[in-house]
């Protein structure tokens, strides 16, 4: 073979190297584009009502008449009706849910009332959040909203360690609450089923523990205050459904829903007046090795058959973006 041959050999597989290595980075993120925006250490001007006017875009007739949180009066005096069963309302789980409303509590702390503006971060529970450095910046926001059981303890240079609100439900329910929340942390009950009503409610009164009726056995002992419980109003699962991922509100018995993390975003939009999120993204489906969370190695497989459609909650997210509703301080 001569000199020239050879080089042009080389030459070739190097091209071919650099379009594999380009097409598995490309791949990387199927559905996900990189939108992101530079983190600064000034904070980003507050504007009272701006995520509601963004919100009224993206859910139309938008109000934030509805309670965020789901009150005794409501169902005690007014008996207010239900169109749909859970998780999109509480048709036939009305007794259950009367004995937990009366243990719990609905009000929103002053300290966030009181806000001019809310400036509030959404942190999810993926991968790109590892090595991230963002817990300074996170700590920063007025409201810090957190997902299931994602740890603070030993991530706070990521993560950040001040949690305002954790959404939860039973089966996400395996964390310590006093170590992984503050003290004045509020523990937002997610219902999927009337059987998390009746679980929250042998836990809050240490009545007999249930433990048939969930997917993955919750917590028996749970050390928590029953004054920082909270019940979400199934309507922000209702709209995240229906208007985010085109859902059908009544649907056959195996139905699909919104994940935690994109509720929680349907809820910040409700809350706040400026809304940024973290930590939001899968891997690609063909990437089989790449773990999902920052903080648990386990790959995307672990998705499968949870009634979850993440390629098309990521489009619905690359929609907020793309229209300024919300904005990333990691990339997506």
């Amino acid at each position: 073979m001569t000199s020239k041959s050879h080089w042009k050999l080389l030459a070739l597989a190097l091209v071919l190297v650099v379009v594999m290595v380009w097409y598995s980075i490309s791949r990387e993120d199927r559905y996900i584009e990189f939108f992101y925006f530079p983190v600064s250490e000034k904070k980003e001007p507050c504007f009272q009502g701006e995520a509601e006017r963004q919100a009224s875009k993206i859910f139309g007739n938008h109000s934030r008449e509805q309670p965020i949180f789901l009150q005794l009066k409501d169902y005690f005096w007014v008996k207010t009706p239900s169109a749909y069963e859970l998780p999109f309302g509480t048709k036939g789980s009305e007794d259950l849910l009367l004995r937990v409303l009366a243990i719990t509590s609905y009000s929103i702390p002053e300290s966030i009332q009181s806000l001019e503006c809310r400036r509030c971060v959404v942190v999810g529970n993926g991968h790109r959040l590892k090595n991230s450095s963002l817990g300074g910046v996170i700590n920063k926001y007025d409201v810090v909203i957190r997902l299931n059981n994602a740890p603070v303890a030993g991530y706070e240079g990521d993560v950040g360690s001040k949690t305002t609100i954790r959404l939860f439900y039973p089966e996400s329910a395996h964390f310590d609450p006093k170590i992984e929340n503050n003290p004045d942390t509020l523990l937002v009950l997610v219902a999927f089923k009337a059987m998390d009503f009746h679980w929250i409610e042998t836990i809050l009164s240490d009545k007999k523990r249930v433990r048939k009726g969930f997917w993955k056995q919750p917590p028996l002992i749970w050390d928590v205050n029953p004054k920082q419980i909270r019940i979400l109003n199934p309507f922000f699962m209702e709209i995240a459904a229906d208007k985010l991922l085109s859902l059908p509100i009544q649907q056959p018995r195996k139905i699909k829903q919104p994940t935690t993390g994109l509720l929680a975003i349907t809820l910040a939009l409700h809350l706040c007046d400026l809304v940024h999120i973290a930590g939001f993204g899968y891997p690609d489906a063909y990437n089989k090795k790449q773990t999902i969370h920052y903080y648990e190695q386990i790959t995307l497989k672990s998705m499968a058959g949870s009634g979850h459609n993440v390629s098309q909650e990521a489009v619905a997210i690359k929609r907020m973006l793309e229209m300024g509703a919300v904005k990333n301080l990691t990339y997506f």
